[in-house]
């Protein structure tokens, strides 16, 4: 089961930290990842990190700006978002895949080899 929080509304420019906390499974045997979906639109990848957290990858529109964090002791995944943007304003959803240890980004980074989804958190920023 994963568990979003930490959405809001702030003004751009501003920031917020989303959690995901994560129960029933080993936490570390999963690679984590962020998505967002936006009214219309369709969900769309923005960050993940690998369940050791050694390695970590981010959509472009997000490069520079948001942080994605993971402490497998407390089963909890985090994604600091700085500088935001209008366009930034979407549900976030955290997602699940057991790590295969593939190379290279292309299967952490689309959103089919996650298993498992939290319920998402609204995120508004204000222009």
């Amino acid at each position: 089961q994963l568990q979003a929080s930490g959405g809001g509304l702030v003004q751009a420019g501003g920031s917020l930290r989303l959690a995901c906390a994560a129960s029933g499974r080993t936490f570390s045997n999963y690679a984590m990842g962020w998505f967002r979906q936006a009214p219309g639109k369709e969900r769309e990848f923005v960050a993940a990190i690998r369940s050791s957290g050694s390695s970590t990858y981010y959509a472009d529109s997000v490069k520079g700006r948001f942080t994605i964090s993971r402490d497998n002791a407390k089963n909890t995944v985090w994604l600091l978002m700085n500088s935001l943007k209008p366009e930034d304003t979407a549900v976030y959803y955290c997602a699940a895949q057991t790590d295969r240890y593939y190379s290279g980004s292309n299967f952490y980074t689309v959103r089919w080899p996650y298993d498992y989804w939290g319920q998402g958190t609204q995120v508004t920023v204000s222009s």
